[in-house]
């Protein structure tokens, strides 16, 4: 039964998530208050952090691992099957389709549409992870609830990326470092 549910979970993500790796953050967001078993909010923060900086894209790597977390490998191969699974079946119709409608209106009015939609799917993915990361709620007080660490660590890696343009991977093991500085301070 878990396999058929983390097939479920995953392969609508996979067949709703328009836009990308980024645009799954609200689904996964989603099956973290659904399934807490399988991931946290708190978990997908780490998650995410540890997806940006790995290989492959931020929903396939989730789905591997709620799969893993859920039912071990097999549970892993099943949500990542059924996350990407929309994916290429769709590629295969667009491929036979859009060549042929590539001019059409409206198939050029569908695509204006879907693109804010996608990046407000974004946007409200992001605005989550700001929270999350750098944001503690729950405390009393304005300055307790501003974690001044990590808000230092964005404010610093967001004017560098718009000053130096380095690679994010550069951004990434840089944070990581003084992340681990700070934790032994």
């Amino acid at each position: 039964m878990i396999y058929i549910m983390l097939f479920y979970e995953f392969f609508k993500t996979g067949l709703f998530a328009v836009g990308g790796g980024l645009a799954t953050l609200p689904f996964l967001r989603n099956i973290a208050t659904v399934h807490p078993d399988w991931f946290t909010e708190a978990m997908l923060a780490d998650m995410i952090a540890i997806s940006e900086s790995t290989p492959g894209p931020i929903g396939v790597n989730m789905a591997t691992y709620a799969g893993y977390q859920a039912a071990g490998l097999p549970g892993a191969f099943v949500a990542t099957f059924g996350l990407v699974l929309p994916a290429f079946l769709t590629i295969l119709v667009v491929i036979k389709v859009l060549d042929t409608f590539k001019d059409n209106r409206y198939v050029n009015a569908v695509f204006y549409g879907l693109r804010p939609a996608v990046a407000g799917l974004i946007g409200a993915a992001g605005i989550a992870v700001a929270k999350s990361s750098l944001l503690n709620l729950s405390a009393s007080g304005i300055l307790n609830m501003i974690h001044i660490p990590s808000v230092c660590i964005f404010v610093l890696v967001f004017i560098t990326l718009k000053l130096f343009k380095k690679h994010p991977l550069w951004y990434l093991l840089t944070s990581a470092l003084v992340g681990i500085l700070l934790g032994f301070l």
